[in-house]
């Protein structure tokens, strides 16, 4: 975590402090390198990038680009060089922490998601834009030479990622015309998909883990599984706003409040019952179909009208997918990809801010803003709050690896929380610290 200008390292079990540094400036981004043995800090408005060692923590390194800026700053798989990208998008710079070699790549478009990595940290794929047109090129990340360059069939490339085994590209164009395209490795055109024409498209990509499934979100609600044989499309699922099937679980949030006596009612009530929505404690209860979700009419005169599949992630075993439409926005929907229908859904009291699967088993985590963090299984969900003094709103969360904690994060702490994985989630709180 770090606080204005300074850098705290933590033990996870234990929270105490490992390692204490002070940067240049107040740090904008931090982002740990694969094998964890660096860490680096970028500071934008100044256009620096601070580099820590934790196995020596006298060593450190500073990256200055100078008048060309800096808007964003990540670390390449092998964990010693980090690629620069600067204002208005004019190169990314590839320094080297182990040669001190630096090196030039050109035109790199500002997209959605314009840079990708294989899993296995071999190839990195770059969207780029020249002389008005979309191309994509394939670098060796070993020695960052060009393997292949060719354009793309789009108007507007929004995007590009690797399916998880690194044998396919996507890239999909922006949401005024819907395509999907597909290439291999050497630069081929496998196939290209396009569901509907003349309305806003494509929203939201997500492989499953297993690259067998391409799930692609749309404005008009549904999602789309392609399969990695023909590249067609196998299903799709929609997300209405009522549910008539009986055999659809809806677990709906509901605020668990102490039982009170009509006798024994007054006004105005109690301080202690003037409990907050936010801090208030609450329960899931199975609704009885049929079910009316809540959802909002979107403001389609308006730039990015609230409306659309904006959310979906695969569970790590790809046997389940979460998703979110946004017009439906306090519903986490989760299909079951073994037998391609709707599993469950979760209808929170507040709209959907962020979910994340547990890497390790069919776990999802989710947060709305209030003081409390939900977790879903094929067994159950529970609704558990953050222990602590006054509110805790959880804005965005992240998985350890192993699947045993969770960190929270609210505007200026944060929290952890560790799962017992035997009897679900033992609350413990972490101690609060501001972030980044």
């Amino acid at each position: 975590s770090c606080v204005q200008y300074r850098l705290v390292v933590r033990d996870v079990s234990t929270l105490q402090i490992r390692q204490l540094y002070t940067c240049l400036d107040q740090i904008q981004h931090i982002e740990w390198s694969a094998d964890s043995l660096f860490i680096l800090c970028a500071m934008y408005r100044r256009g620096l990038v601070q580099v820590w060692s934790l196995e020596q923590p006298e060593w450190h390194c500073k990256i200055d680009e100078g008048s060309a800026g800096l808007v964003a700053s990540c670390w390449s798989p092998d964990g010693r060089h980090i690629l620069n990208t600067t204002e208005f998008h004019l190169r990314i710079t590839v320094w080297s922490l182990c040669t001190k070699s630096v090196s030039y790549i050109k035109y790199p478009k500002a997209c959605q998601q314009g840079v990708t990595f294989t899993r296995d940290g071999r190839y990195m794929a770059l969207a780029e834009r020249r002389d008005c047109k979309d191309y994509v090129s394939i670098f060796v990340c070993s020695d960052w030479q060009l393997l292949r360059h060719f354009d793309t069939d789009t108007q507007d490339l929004a995007g590009i990622e690797w399916a998880p085994n690194g044998c396919v590209l996507a890239a999909w164009d922006t949401c005024l015309e819907y395509k999907v395209l597909l290439y291999s490795l050497d630069g081929r055109l496998l196939s290209a998909y396009c569901a509907y024409e003349w309305s806003l498209g494509i929203k939201s990509v997500a492989w499953s883990p297993s690259s067998q499934f391409l799930a692609v979100g749309s404005y008009d609600g549904k999602v789309r599984l392609l399969n990695h044989v023909t590249w067609k499309m196998i299903t799709e699922f929609g997300h209405p706003a009522a549910i008539n099937n009986p055999k659809i679980v809806v677990y709906k949030e509901a605020e668990k409040g102490p039982p009170l006596g009509l006798g024994r009612l007054s006004f105005p009530p109690p301080r202690a019952l003037a409990v907050p929505l936010s801090t208030a404690e609450s329960k899931y209860e199975i609704a009885s179909v049929p079910v009316s979700l809540q959802s909002l009419k979107p403001a389609t005169d308006r730039a990015n009208p609230r409306m659309g599949v904006g959310m979906l992630a695969f569970s790590a075993d790809s046997y389940f997918l979460a998703t979110r439409n946004d017009n439906v926005p306090n519903a986490v929907w989760v299909w079951d990809i073994q037998k391609l229908r709707l599993f469950v859904v979760l209808e929170q009291l507040a709209p959907v801010r962020s979910f994340l699967w547990d890497p390790q088993q069919p776990r999802l985590a989710i947060c709305t803003g209030s003081s409390k963090v939900y977790l879903w299984s094929p067994a159950g969900c529970v609704s558990v709050q953050v222990p602590g003094e006054g509110d805790f709103p959880v804005l965005s969360l992240c998985w350890h690896s192993s699947g045993d904690s969770l960190a929270l994060l609210s505007k200026d702490h944060f929290c952890l929380c560790f799962l017992d994985t035997e009897e679900g989630i033992h609350t413990a709180l972490g101690e609060r610290d501001s972030h980044a």
